[in-house]
């Protein structure tokens, strides 16, 4: 056991006394040390419940021969932090957990964990510790929340959002809004819809990481402390077998991701989390291959904000297993690939059923024959930019139009809540990512309000910060090389022509090429927003959206 060397021999009687300080009995001593990395706190709805969680959890490890210890991991709720400075703090906050993570568990020997993330950047970020630790692991997440009600319709946080976009353009009365405010979001949990935390907790349970159930079973429900129970007996068969995160996140596992990233319509943060888990699992995840297998993915799921569908119904349906059944009729999946269950993805999801055809859409019935996600490139986004296809109205798939350029968030939402854009404009929202945010923030707030005041079949946005998983129309994010790099996007003037072609994977700036060299010799650096602090230290580490933002290693070239 590597905790022998905190809890056995002659040396080690200083550390045992310590544990003794503990009140840990002899008979404890001598079992695996299993640590419980809880992300609990009182400000994040999708966490609040998490106390119930470990306590499941370290009962399933207890009853299965392990002695459990539970410690902290720091969390940020996306929407209370959107539409203001917080928002630089949320991405950010990955490394940080993915960094506390490995300090705790290196720092005390743990001879296995169990991850208890939800909302945004806890999942990504204990994925990238699970992999960088590399000692047997499980997830199990807090669970979604269910969708509220309103006017007897479903309805969730995006529905908020666009709520007040509604407010402001005179089309819905304050009393309204109140009663989207009091309704939509009705129990803890991870907002109901296709959001990124429930992209990212529904991917794990594709990667392997997580048992079944993971990302769908709902917080409140009582399968969720059920399934808590089993994911601590679960890392214990993995000790006892040996099985590390690194034997199950493979290439071949990232591509069945990416795979099912497709079908389940995720969020475009996926392309931004994936590729930074599999560089800490020693995997280059090139995102352009995230077109070739969109080519050939069929999306199968239409969940809010694409459709009227929320978490619950895909658990009802029968999960992402039966999801992944669907898509392996196509022969998509790597079947072998094994999984924190001690078996295969094929022998895992080999009883799954789609439950509800009008949820999960058969094989043979897809919303579309390519997947929910496109990356686009041309000369605004040479090296890339993102857009939740899925989530396009049809007629937006493919769009010009004038640019209204603003170098920052605030600056385009006063614009749109003041009339300002009008049908047919591509509005660039820039220096907002990872270096010139800093902290690449979530553009929730002005896709909101477009698609609250009407435009969101006419008008496009195009950033270099990021979106939300609430976000939908034809939000292109990730722009990169981002504006705070000179990259073309900082280029752009007010009035530029843009040409968007989603299902031909194209973005361009209807400017010649002389005319971008003679912007680009003009163009000079920005004075850094932030200069103190943990944002100063990201900022001067953090690589491109492209590469995943992963923060730089000294004496390694950028993004590797």
């Amino acid at each position: 056991m590597r905790s022998d060397n905190v809890r056995c021999g002659m040396q080690q009687a200083p550390h045992r006394s310590l544990f003794h300080a503990l009140g840990m009995t002899e008979e404890e001593m001598k079992k695996p040390l299993v640590g419980i990395v809880s992300s609990y706190n009182e400000i994040v709805p999708g966490h609040m419940n998490l106390d119930k969680i470990v306590e499941a959890v370290k009962l399933g490890v207890a009853m299965a021969g392990g002695t459990p210890v539970v410690f902290p991991a720091i969390a940020v709720c996306d929407g209370i932090a959107m539409g203001h400075v917080g928002m630089k703090y949320s991405l950010v906050t990955r490394d940080l957990i993915a960094d506390s993570t490995e300090c705790m568990a290196m720092a005390h020997q743990f001879d296995a964990l169990v991850m208890v993330p939800n909302c945004d950047k806890n999942v990504p970020g204990l994925l990238m510790a699970a992999a960088r630790i590399n000692i047997p692991t499980v997830f199990v997440s807090g669970g979604p929340m269910l969708a509220g009600h309103v006017k007897g319709k479903k309805r969730s946080l995006s529905s908020m959002f666009e709520a007040v976009g509604a407010y402001a353009a005179g089309t819905m009365t304050e009393e309204e809004v109140t009663d989207f405010e009091n309704n939509v979001c009705p129990t803890c949990g991870s907002c109901s819809g296709m959001y990124t935390a429930n992209s990212m907790n529904c991917l794990t349970e594709v990667l392997g990481m997580g048992l079944r159930g993971n990302g769908t079973i709902p917080a409140v429900y009582s399968e969720r402390i059920k399934l808590a129970k089993h994911a601590g007996m679960a890392v214990m068969d993995m000790y006892r077998k040996g099985i590390c995160p690194r034997d199950i996140m493979t290439e071949a596992a990232f591509r069945n991701a990416l795979t099912m990233d497709m079908a389940l319509g995720c969020s475009t943060n996926s392309m931004l989390h994936l590729p930074a888990i599999a560089h800490e699992a020693g995997v280059e995840l090139n995102l352009d291959i995230a077109n070739e297998i969109s080519a050939k993915t069929p999306n199968l799921c239409h969940l809010a904000p694409a459709g009227p569908t929320y978490m619950e119904d895909l658990n009802e349906a029968g999960g992402i297993y039966a999801v992944m059944k669907e898509i392996s009729k196509k022969g998509l999946l790597n079947l072998d690939c094994m999984t924190v269950t001690g078996k295969t993805v094929g022998e895992n999801i080999a009883d799954a059923v789609n439950r509800n055809p009008e949820v999960i859409r058969p094989i043979d019935n897809p919303y579309s024959q390519t997947g929910g996600i496109a990356v686009l490139r041309g000369n605004l986004a040479p090296d890339s930019a993102v857009v939740k296809r899925s989530a396009v109205a049809p007629e937006m798939l493919k769009h010009e139009g004038p640019a209204r350029v603003f170098d920052c968030e605030e600056d385009a939402i006063a614009a749109i809540k003041g009339g300002k854009i009008v049908e047919g404009d591509v509005v660039v929202i820039r220096y907002e990512g990872p270096k010139g945010g800093p902290g690449m923030r979530e553009m929730l707030n002005p896709t909101s309000a477009i698609a609250g005041m009407g435009l969101g079949s006419t008008v496009a946005l195009i950033t270099d910060g990021r979106f939300s998983g609430a976000s939908r129309g034809a939000s292109i994010g990730h722009c990169s090389p981002e504006a705070a790099l000179g990259g073309p996007i900082a280029l752009v003037q007010e009035g530029d022509i843009i040409s968007i072609d989603i299902d031909a994977n194209k973005l361009e700036l209807k400017v010649s090429d002389e005319e971008l060299a003679r912007r680009k010799a003009e163009w000079k650096p920005r004075e850094p927003k932030v200069t103190t602090g943990y944002l100063a230290r990201y900022a001067s580490l953090v690589t491109s959206a492209d590469k995943g933002a992963v923060l730089k290693v000294p004496g390694k070239e950028q993004g590797l």
